[in-house]
């Protein structure tokens, strides 16, 4: 029908990334305001506000069970955070300043500096694996949803596909002439 039903007002600065919870109504929204909020879709109403980075956030997901959620800001932290309560689960990555891209979250976290993509454990921290391959800047990542496989989008025209578990690149999608700005 087009109709509206809702409209989220809260942040004091643009939006720049949102996330359907694939398990409930909630909406996440991360925004230039350096929060991120949780929004019932059915409601219309603010449930949590997420708050703790230091620069905006560029990026957030939900994990596939839809318990946490998972913010990537320009402070160069990545944050998980317990969607029941709001509250961050005492777990910020500290990447090198250089970092400038943070996507999806499928029970880990991947992290895409400069031409590499470094995928974390959000349990423990640590880094799993770095997929290589691109000349220029990853601008986008994902898992599938059975999180068995990596998209990679770069700024050198190409897309790739890596196995999530052997982390070797499966297929290189070349064709396109400019960027590749979002994959999914």
């Amino acid at each position: 029908t087009g109709k509206c039903y809702h409209t989220f007002r809260g942040h004091s600065a643009e939006i720049v990334c949102l996330s359907f919870n694939p398990q409930s109504t909630l909406l996440a929204t991360g925004s230039m305001d350096t929060t991120a909020k949780l929004w019932d879709l059915e409601k219309g109403e603010e449930v949590a506000t997420l708050s703790g980075h230091s620069a905006e956030i560029i990026a957030l997901s939900f994990n596939t069970t839809g318990d946490r959620i998972i913010t990537g800001s320009f402070d160069h932290t990545v944050g998980v955070w317990d969607v029941g309560t709001g509250r961050e689960q005492n777990l910020l990555i500290k990447m090198p300043t250089n970092n400038n891209v943070v996507s999806k979250f499928e029970l880990k976290q991947r992290r895409a500096p400069c031409s590499c993509v470094q995928l974390w454990s959000a349990v423990t921290g640590t880094r799993v694996a770095t997929l290589a391959g691109h000349s220029r800047e990853v601008l986008d990542v994902c898992f599938d949803y059975a999180g068995q496989r990596i998209a990679t989008a770069s700024a050198d025209g190409s897309a790739r596909v890596y196995n999530a578990e052997t982390k070797q690149c499966i297929a290189k999608l070349e064709g396109h002439e400019d960027e590749i700005s979002k994959v999914s």
